[in-house]
Parts: structure tokens; sequence; C-alpha cells
């Protein structure tokens, strides 16, 4: 993702201090995403090492994705990304479908194992899928793995360079497509928060947060905008589909070594996992 403004605009209204202990574990009546799993599959993503797109490490990992996802299926980016593929499931509901993403490429830097930038979205959205699998009048629910959302140059524009999955997959589903939630950096160590990206929209932020006050993460998504940043939301906005991107820029390791295990933390991954699969059932009332 590229950061459009990286000055965050302070609204805090309501938004509580964020504090390590600010958000206890979700309600227990809300414990439907499975933290342990979710941390166990963050863990076998770093296990793999680096995963730039299309290296064996990468394909690898999309193979069990695959097979993880409800329905799973590849869809290959084309012809001009010869060898990338989205990693693509589904839940049946009513039309237009709610897109739940994450890229499960990472930066491809030497050593960057990517376990928040890369590992915590797409585990996130893993256990999403598990947990709402047997829920009955959900609206229909598709679960995208992105290929290729890291450039692999960074002295081009990286709105043309990266997002490679994200570009073709909205220009091929847009119209099919009601709402898009990307899970993006969710699973950070320490007092997380998540304001809402400037170009966010704002009623599905709103929703978003109406679930996490519902199970007692408010904390976590505080009454705050932060600066805007290009990342896998933008071409569904670009072509009128709701998007919001949930991603902390704050966190320090971002393109760097230390993005590692010891960077993040299950808890951080409930919280946000837990609030978003809140939000997904309360669409449907």
């Amino acid at each position: 993702m590229l950061v459009v403004a990286v000055v965050a605009v302070v609204l805090a209204l309501s938004g509580g201090t964020g504090t390590e202990t600010g958000d206890a574990a979700p309600a227990a009546a809300a414990a439907r995403f499975d933290a342990g799993r979710a941390w166990a599959e963050l863990r076998r993503e770093v296990a793999l090492g680096p995963r730039p797109a299309g290296s064996p490490a990468s394909r690898r990992l999309a193979e069990r994705l695959r097979a993880a996802l409800p329905n799973g299926r590849f869809e290959p980016l084309g012809p001009q990304h010869p060898g990338l593929r989205n990693v693509v499931g589904h839940l049946p509901g009513v039309a237009p479908a709610i897109a739940v993403t994450a890229h499960y490429d990472t930066k491809d830097l030497p050593g960057f194992v990517g376990a928040n930038d890369g590992a915590g979205g797409t585990a996130g959205v893993l256990e999403i899928a598990r947990a709402l699998r047997n829920v009955k009048g959900l609206p229909a629910i598709r679960f995208v793995l992105f290929d290729g959302e890291e450039s692999p140059d960074d002295n081009a524009d990286f709105y043309t360079t990266g997002l490679r999955g994200s570009r073709p997959y909205a220009r091929r589903h847009a119209k099919q497509t009601r709402a898009m939630i990307l899970l993006d950096f969710i699973a950070e160590k320490g007092a997380m928060r998540i304001p809402r990206e400037s170009s966010s929209n704002l009623e599905l932020w709103s929703r978003l947060r109406a679930a996490a006050r519902k199970i007692g993460t408010q904390t976590t998504f505080p009454d705050e905008v932060s600066g805007g940043v290009i990342d896998d939301h933008t071409p569904f906005l670009k072509r009128g589909v709701p998007a919001i991107d949930l991603i902390d820029f704050t966190f320090k390791c971002w393109h760097k070594s230390c993005d590692d295990m010891s960077a993040v933390s299950a808890r951080s991954l409930d919280l946000a996992g837990e609030t978003v699969t809140q939000m997904l059932l309360d669409i449907r009332q």
C-alpha cells in the first residue's frame, strides 16, 4: 500500500485511550472467531519465510488457502501477470456479495516474512470464513485473498505496479459486489488502534464501529480518522463500491525485517477478527 497522507486527523470524540488494557477479549457470547486457530495459521504462514508474489513459497501457500476457504478456487490475474492468482472462496446468500479480503503476498525484501503485513490479514479472513460457514441468513460473502499487492518497483507509480490482484478483481466483479472489507494491518502487538483510513466509506465504517461497541472492542476502532492510503480497497472505491481498510499505519515495522512473530499478537488478531465477524452477522439483521 502507499500512504497518501501521513498525519492523522484526530477527531477523538469517543475513542478511548487505546491502552493495552483498554479492550478486554471480546464478550464470550461473541467469541465465534477462534483466535487460537487464526494465530496458528499466522504462524504457519510466517514459517514459510518470504512469500513474494509468484515465488514457490507463495504458490504453496495459495494451494493451502484454496483448500481452507469454502468453495475455494483460483482466479488468475491475466496475461499481464502470468503465474499470479487470487484465491477466492464464497458462501451463498442474497446477492450482491460482500467481499472480505486481504493480500497473501509479502514485499520482496531479503528476509521479510510479513507477520502483520500479509499473514495477519490472511489468517483473519480464513478464520472469519470458518466462523460463518454454517450461519444461515447471511448475504452472499466472497472471501478474496489477493496476490501481488506489493509493488515490485518502488520507483514507479504504486497504483499501476502494485495492487495487481485487486485491480483486475474489482474490474471483473465490482457490479456484483455491494461492499468490500479489507483486513491489512490487524495483528500488531500492543495497544492496537485502527482509526478510519480517510478514504474508507463512512457508512460502512460506522457499521464496523457499531459492531465493536456491541462486543466491547470499541477502543481498537476509535472515532478518529487517519491519513489516506492507496491499498487493495482503492480499486473498489474507484468503481463506486463502498469499501473500508482496516490498517494501523503507525506500525513501526512496515516493510522491515522486524515484521516477524515478535511484532504480532493473538489478542490483536482476535479483536479485529471478532469485530468483523460481528459486523457481518449484523448485516443480516
